[in-house]
């Protein structure tokens, strides 16, 4: 295992705050695509729902192989109950909060506007705590997923920076050499090819079956742990954009351009999600190679925005949907709509962010972060007995 490594990657912080913010981005925009919502446009907008589905191809896997980038640090920290006490605190413990909290207000919003319940708020929430308890927490299932996940793979990855890290770096100096890296597709493309989607095993999550982000999570830990691996990233970013943005149009042709269905077994199935599949990974292929060569550097913006990630992350779509409830009712244009959900839903998140949580260390455990450290007190001399001298 290469000793470099083990630095900081500064570019996985940036892609992780940026990639959150893509979140926020595509939640605000579903309340105007095809596709369900706790809260609903009256009119909603085909070119909408080519960018969702755009979206969905990269975004979640950005954020599982983010995530397992991150485990490489973690497992350096401790043993496995230091692990799972460390991974129990920064995604359950919010979930739970979430569930037992503002959860509950995205229910009742999509009851409402649904028309499937009438009163007010606080008349609704014993019908959630009996019939609609979101135990994933809404929106927060990749908190649920990551931890799960985690769990599982923790005795392979701890291997691999154990007694297994001499096989990890023979598979990454396969895997740097030229064009290796690409191979890393190859379980998404068949997965998604060649299983049923009607199968249990491809429950669909934000675009993608919830077993691939196991593979996504495996793949950040490998790949970060390689310097070398690193530079062929680097290196392909202009080939991996060169064929993400082609194979993404297309299969977005193939699943929403052409009359019928999607049939499982076709010809237009396959080639229509092993494109998907493919475009997937040469986006985060190309996310990274760019990301490591311009975001290298920390700045105090970046320490600021990567600690309020998590409590961004878990506020933003009660904000999106409480926000976006009044909005749409509006009788004005539904693309000032969005232009007024956007900075309106950023601006109250970052208050509630700011002045809720980032400054309680209560809140801030609630939120799945570190608590503040308190300053050690000053120590102060004792006063020195007078000398009668001028």
């Amino acid at each position: 295992m290469e000793t470099k490594a083990v630095t900081r990657r500064y570019d996985l912080d940036w892609l992780r705050v940026l990639g959150i913010l893509a979140v926020f981005i595509y939640h605000s925009s579903r309340f105007f695509n095809m596709e369900d919502f706790p809260v609903k446009n009256p009119t909603w907008y085909p070119w909408v729902e080519y960018w969702n589905r755009f979206a969905t191809t990269w975004m979640m896997p950005l954020m599982f192989l983010v995530s397992g980038a991150s485990l490489f640090y973690a497992l350096g920290k401790g043993g496995v109950l230091t692990f799972v006490k460390d991974k129990a605190l920064r995604l359950l413990v919010p979930l739970v909060v979430c569930d037992l909290t503002h959860a509950s207000l995205q229910m009742y919003l999509e009851r409402l506007t649904h028309g499937q319940f009438s009163g007010s708020f606080f008349q609704y929430l014993p019908h959630y705590f009996a019939d609609d308890f979101q135990w994933q927490g809404m929106h927060l299932w990749y908190l649920l997923v990551l931890f799960v996940f985690s769990i599982i793979l923790y005795p392979l990855l701890r291997w691999f920076k154990g007694r297994g890290r001499g096989m990890l770096s023979r598979l990454c100096d396969l895997l740097a050499l030229p064009g290796a890296v690409y191979a890393l597709a190859l379980p998404t493309i068949l997965m998604v090819v060649l299983v049923d989607p009607s199968s249990p095993v491809m429950e669909i999550y934000a675009g993608w079956p919830l077993l691939l982000y196991a593979w996504f999570i495996l793949a950040g830990f490998v790949i970060v742990s390689h310097e070398r691996l690193r530079a062929s990233i680097e290196q392909l970013r202009w080939l991996s954009l060169a064929v993400a943005i082609p194979s993404v149009a297309v299969s977005l042709v193939l699943i929403l351009g052409l009359p019928g269905e999607l049939t499982f077994g076709t010809t237009r199935f396959s080639l229509a999600l092993g494109l998907r599949a493919i475009s997937a990974w040469c986006w985060v292929m190309a996310f990274l190679g760019f990301g490591s060569l311009h975001l290298k550097l920390s700045t105090p913006f970046l320490t600021y925005a990567n600690e309020a990630v998590l409590p961004f992350y878990i506020l933003h779509q009660t904000v999106l949907l409480s926000v976006g409830y009044f909005v749409i009712q509006w009788a004005i244009p539904d693309l000032l709509k969005w232009l007024i959900i956007v900075p309106v839903s950023f601006a109250i998140i970052m208050v509630l962010y700011e002045f809720v949580v980032r400054r309680f260390n209560v809140m801030r455990v609630l939120f799945g972060m570190k608590p503040l450290k308190q300053a050690a007190p000053v120590a102060t001399r004792p006063a020195q007995p007078a000398t009668g001298k001028a």
